[in-house]
C-alpha cells in the first residue's frame, strides 16, 4: 500500500494536549478512532465531514485524557466495538486507576467490547495491524503497529514521544517501559512513523538517533 491510500487526522484536546486520531482507507466509508479524549465533537466532526462511520474505537491505554471521549463516541455509535488491552481494562471504569479521580473530574468509560493481547492481529476497515503490549507508562498500555503500510506507522499512545518517553511517576515502571520500547518498537524500520499521544509525529529512526532515552538501543537497528 502507498502512503496516499490512507488518511489520518489528529484532534488535539485540552487541558493535556492529547492527540486522538481518526484513520481511514481511501475508497471506503468506515474509519478507526484511536484514543478519543476531551474533544469528541472534533472527532465526530471529522467523521461527518468525510462521510465516515467508525468501525472500531481503540484505546492505547486507560488514562483519562485518552478515554474521556469513549462515552460520547459510543452514544453516537452504540454498535461500534470499544477495544483496549486486556491488562488495562480496569482503568475504563475506575476513576482512581484512570487518574480522573485525583484531578477531581471522575470519568467512567463504557466497558470494553473487546480485550486484546500482545501479538494479536486485527483486520478491520481495510487495515491489518498488530497489537504490541508495552507496559510501564501504565499497567497494560498497547500500541497498534501497521507494518504493512508504506511507510509503516504506529499508533503509539504515551509510550514513545518525539525526544522523550511516557512518564512513569504515576504508578508506572521506567525499566519496564524502556525494555518494551527496545524490544517492540526499536525493531521496526527507521522510516516507521510514530503517531504519539502528545506532541508531533516522529519516526523510529529519528528517535533512535536523537532521543536520549533510546540511545541504548541504537545498535539494534534492523538491517
Amino acid at each position: 500500500m502507498s502512503a496516499s491510500s490512507y488518511a489520518i487526522e489528529v484532534v488535539v484536546s485540552e487541558p493535556f494536549g492529547q492527540n486522538a486520531y481518526v484513520l481511514w482507507r481511501e475508497g471506503r466509508d468506515d474509519a478507526l478512532v484511536f484514543d478519543p479524549g476531551f474533544d469528541p465533537r472534533g472527532i465526530l466532526s471529522i467523521l461527518r465531514s468525510n462521510g465516515r462511520r467508525p468501525a472500531m474505537i481503540l484505546d492505547t491505554h486507560g488514562h483519562v485524557d485518552h478515554i474521556a471521549g469513549n462515552a460520547a463516541l459510543k452514544d453516537a455509535f452504540p454498535d461500534v466495538p470499544l477495544v483496549i488491552g486486556r491488562n488495562e481494562v480496569d482503568a475504563l471504569t475506575d476513576p482512581d486507576v484512570n487518574l480522573s479521580g485525583p484531578y477531581g473530574i471522575p470519568v467512567i468509560s463504557p466497558p470494553a467490547d473487546r480485550l486484546v493481547d500482545d501479538g494479536e492481529r486485527i483486520q478491520v476497515a481495510g487495515f491489518d495491524f498488530e497489537v504490541r503490549e508495552i507496559p510501564g507508562h501504565s499497567k497494560g498500555s498497547v500500541v497498534y503497529v501497521f507494518s504493512g503500510e508504506q511507510p509503516p506507522f504506529v499508533l503509539g499512545g504515551d509510550v514513545l514521544f518525539a525526544g522523550s518517553i511516557g512518564r512513569t511517576d504515576l504508578g508506572g515502571d521506567l525499566q519496564q517501559l524502556l525494555s518494551g520500547i527496545g524490544a517492540k518498537l526499536m525493531n521496526l524500520p527507521d522510516d516507521t512513523r510514530v503517531y504519539s499521544g502528545h506532541g508531533p509525529v516522529t519516526t523510529i529512526g529519528q528517535e533512535r538517533r536523537s532521543n536520549p532515552y533510546i540511545r541504548q538501543f541504537a545498535t539494534s537497528r534492523p538491517r
